[in-house]
């Protein structure tokens, strides 16, 4: 039981990672508007907080996956699991923060990038739990 519930933090902790970045792209005109701040601005700092968020989660998620995973097979649920996870938490954002301004809705190239990232990050995920497999060796 206890296995269980570590694979599904670790499986909330990669679907945080991927939703973070996500709500921020998709909410650039939003943070404009509440802000005032330019959106050259909020873009580069979007991109900053991305690399430092994707750079210690990878880390931190590594040795998460490492020490409470323990090297098991069942790890790769987290394959599974971080969508599930994902769509739980895009659920609530849009539930508890809907879009009310036209002008708050973003680019049609976001959703390009966003499913990209859907395609891409799965084998991001893979990577890290057989390198925690591996570093168990």
């Amino acid at each position: 039981m206890k296995y269980f519930l570590k694979l599904n933090v670790v499986s909330i902790l990669y679907a945080f990672i991927f939703f973070v970045p996500m709500e921020l792209m998709l909410n650039v005109y939003r943070i404009n508007r509440l802000t005032n701040l330019d959106i050259d601005t909020i873009s580069t700092v979007i991109w900053i907080l991305v690399a430092v968020e994707m750079i210690g989660g990878t880390i931190a998620l590594y040795f998460l996956t490492k020490k409470w995973l323990n090297g098991r097979k069942a790890n790769y649920w987290s394959l599974v699991l971080w969508f599930l996870y994902l769509v739980l938490f895009t659920y609530v954002v849009a539930s508890l923060f809907p879009m009310t301004n036209g002008g708050d809705v973003p680019n049609p190239v976001t959703g390009l990038f966003l499913i990209g990232g859907l395609i891409v990050y799965p084998f991001y995920i893979f990577i890290i739990n057989s390198a925690g497999l591996a570093g168990e060796d």
